[in-house]
């Protein structure tokens, strides 16, 4: 099923590609889009990966593009440095990075695909470097990033062991990912899962991720470099999602978001070990907002928060401003349930810059053997509350047993796109 079904097609070892795990088949890829794009105008063209193991550096896509990668077809990342050339700065951050494995820009119309082939980013060799102090001030390789382009969808096919985040799509328009597992060590450092970054019109859903670092997180840029690209992240949904992560969240949503974050609707989301539910990270210098949040039908086991908001994240870039202040409001959080909870909520906004209109309704906790006395640590946050336990903090009072939190009823437009049966 794709946007965009294609009139011409080729097969990756017609361009000398050779699936036997240690052949290096960076060139393959490279001649064979070159070779595929003077056609993609005419009813667009399809690259197969057919079933082996096809080990690659970084290689770029083109417009009106779907790679498909069949069943039993692994794409290995090349652990060979040099195979990722470094690329220029993303606008709205401002760190040196090496280039993503499947890597694009500027495009419209490109599928990636598959029935649950693999992409296999054998992160392994740079989560050491890093761990013993290497990349320091480089992003490491992402296994796909796409930017400045329109019409993507990425769907059907597992991400494994990627160097560090696994899906990018930044300062792009109507995007669906769909039926995506992603895998990781729970202890393997910066994986993602997926990151809409500066992107309006995305549909994220029936994905299953398990990784070291957050399932999702939302994103908008950086401080003084978000703030100058001005690109929120809005009109997103989240539906479906599934994900293990001890020692992050669910769904992050910052820190970086000083290009703003506004209309996010997450629903039927199943949280197993994980360390927050949605996770609000923001700080005075990042500017920017994250408002009209929408958060509905989490069933939640085995967590240390569950609701968790901070204000003092201390990670910024040199000349940042620390005048900058963030605007957190109507954050709405319905319908679930949590078991073994060690902390309820871990609320902290920023002094004199409060985080406001939250909204809880018909939430039920269950809590741990070793759960902390304290359950609910508010300190510059305001909102409300109705059937939530344990019994909320002061600040969040509750308004009777019949409010519940808004949810919106209306779709965002890329909900209502319909697929095409296309054959590989």
């Amino acid at each position: 099923m794709a946007m965009q079904c294609r009139k011409h097609k080729a097969v990756l070892t017609d361009f000398g590609a050779v699936g036997d795990g240690k052949t290096s088949n960076t060139k393959a890829f490279r001649d064979a889009i070159a070779k595929l794009t003077p056609q993609a105008a005419d009813g667009g063209v399809q690259l197969i990966v057919p079933p082996g193991n096809w080990l690659t550096g970084s290689f770029n896509l083109t417009s009106h593009f779907t790679l498909f990668i069949q069943q039993g077809a692994t794409i290995l990342a090349s652990q060979v440095e040099s195979e990722y050339p470094m690329i220029p700065r993303l606008p709205s951050y401002g760190d040196a990075r090496f280039a993503s494995l499947i890597y694009g820009t500027n495009l419209t119309d490109v599928v990636i695909t598959g029935n649950k082939g693999t992409i296999n980013g054998q992160g392994k060799s740079w989560w050491l470097k890093y761990r013993s102090g290497g990349f320091n001030l480089i992003s490491r390789p992402l296994l796909i990033e796409i930017l400045f382009s329109e019409n993507i969808q990425i769907s059907d096919i597992n991400l494994i062991d990627s160097p560090m985040w696994n899906i990018h799509p930044v300062y792009c328009k109507n995007v669906i990912i769909k039926n995506i597992k992603i895998d990781a060590p729970i202890d393997s450092p910066n994986t993602d899962g997926i990151n809409p970054d500066s992107c309006t019109n995305t549909l994220i859903e029936d994905c299953s991720v398990t990784s070291g670092d957050d399932c999702i997180a939302v994103k908008s840029g950086i401080d003084q470099y978000g703030i100058a690209t001005a690109m929120p992240t809005q009109q997103l949904s989240i539906r479906r999602l599934t994900c293990v992560s001890p020692d992050s969240a669910g769904i992050a949503i910052g820190s970086e978001m000083s290009g703003g974050i506004k209309d996010v609707r997450i629903e039927d989301v199943t949280l197993l070990n994980t360390q927050s539910a949605i996770r609000i990270k923001t700080a005075i210098g990042r500017g920017g907002y994250v408002k009209d949040i929408f958060a509905r039908r989490f069933t939640m086991k085995n967590m240390k928060y569950v609701f968790w908001m901070t204000g003092s994240y201390k990670l910024h870039p040199i000349g940042f401003d620390p005048k900058a202040l963030p605007e957190i409001r109507n954050i709405n959080y319905r319908d679930m349930t949590a078991e073994n909870v060690t902390i309820s909520a871990k609320l902290e906004g920023i002094k004199k810059d409060p985080f406001t209109g939250i909204c809880m309704s018909n939430v039920t906790m269950a809590l741990s053997p070793t759960t902390k006395k304290l359950q609910w640590n508010c300190t510059d946050v305001a909102g409300v509350t109705s059937r939530v336990k344990p019994n909320p903090c002061s600040l969040l009072p509750s308004k009777g047993p019949t409010m519940d939190c808004h949810f919106p009823t209306d779709k965002i437009p890329i909900e209502s796109v319909v697929l095409n049966k296309c054959i590989a």
